[in-house]
């Protein structure tokens, strides 16, 4: 059974920088929804913007795969990676978007050896208010299969004056045992970008802090991150957003072949300190809350990041 709804939202110019249509197309900015096998297929305009792929052959977990931004333009890599187009490392680890650990009780779901298996949609996929929204529960499973604990995700993806904006916010619940994060380089929200624009082939990693490039934004704690290069005179990207009312921030973990992480957990791992613990007692829970924006504009104009920050700030659900 396939489903499909519309919304519309208005899109506005930051600093010079407007949400672009492809070419030869009008532009209403409807984004629309149709059920796949084992994924959610998200449009714009009747155009696809990614997919949302909850049960995969060769990934244990939930991620989102083949984003595009306004204009067509996909800025996560290939998934599965095209040999001859796309480097073709980490194939099943870095598929696009994910939230995975490399260190959870021992277990490791980065490296698909311990599962984040897709339960079911405790909220279907719906518009309202201008957003399509959609909730998950997932369990996050030993090696061997055994229950670790639950994690509950509720998803929001709209039209935003920079951009598409995509939030994941997450609520690890500790309902079978004491759980505990552990401390390692491969932990958190992570994101694969395009092979033709990393920085290898001469893309650009921004931060909020102003550094730039992996080797200067490697370990250091940012509100956000971009990864950006030109395609067809476009300058196209992709953000990576820290909620200001995580636990602590992030320290990100960027590097010049695409790969960048908001972790914020591996504090002996990125550098900045004594090895970090988090534990969540069995009854409580731990909430992580991460942002991507989309985004695409002429070459020679600027988006402003900052702005495009708060108003991801503006956006997140209540707490």
């Amino acid at each position: 059974m396939r489903k499909l709804l519309a919304l519309s939202a208005a899109v506005g110019v930051w600093a010079g920088f407007t949400c672009l249509a492809a070419e030869g197309t009008s532009s209403k900015n409807e984004l629309h929804f149709e059920w796949g096998n084992g994924k959610l297929v998200i449009l714009c305009d009747g155009q696809a913007v990614g997919e949302f792929i909850y049960r995969d052959e060769k990934i244990p977990r939930p991620f989102f795969a083949n984003l595009r931004a306004p204009g067509g333009i996909q800025v996560t890599r290939n998934y599965p990676p095209r040999p001859g187009k796309d480097d073709v490392d980490h194939a099943t680890l870095h598929p696009g978007v994910w939230l995975a650990f490399g260190e959870v009780n021992g277990q490791d779901s980065w490296r698909n050896r311990a599962a984040i298996r897709h339960e079911r949609f405790t909220a279907e996929p719906a518009v309202r208010e201008g957003r399509l929204r959609f909730a998950t529960e997932s369990r996050m499973l030993t090696t061997e299969g055994q229950p670790l604990c639950t994690l509950h995700s509720q998803f929001t993806f709209s039209v935003r004056p920079a951009g598409y904006l995509l939030i994941w916010d997450a609520v690890f619940h500790a309902d079978q045992r004491e759980i505990v994060f552990g401390d390692q380089e491969e932990m958190g929200f992570g994101v694969r970008v395009a092979t033709p624009i990393t920085e290898r082939n001469g893309g650009l990693i921004l931060s909020s802090g102003g550094d730039k490039t992996a080797r200067h934004t490697w370990g250091k704690a940012y509100q956000w991150c971009d990864y950006s290069g030109v395609i067809g005179g476009q300058r196209v990207g992709i953000t990576l957003m820290s909620d200001p009312s995580n636990f602590r921030p992030s320290w990100f973990h960027n590097r010049d072949y695409g790969l960048m992480v908001a972790n914020s957990f591996g504090r002996k791992s990125m550098k900045q300190g004594e090895e970090s613990r988090v534990v969540v007692q069995k009854g409580d829970k731990l909430r992580l809350c991460f942002g991507v924006l989309l985004h695409a504009g002429p070459a020679d104009q600027e988006l402003d990041l900052a702005a495009a920050y708060r108003d991801f700030v503006k956006q997140l659900p209540p707490r």
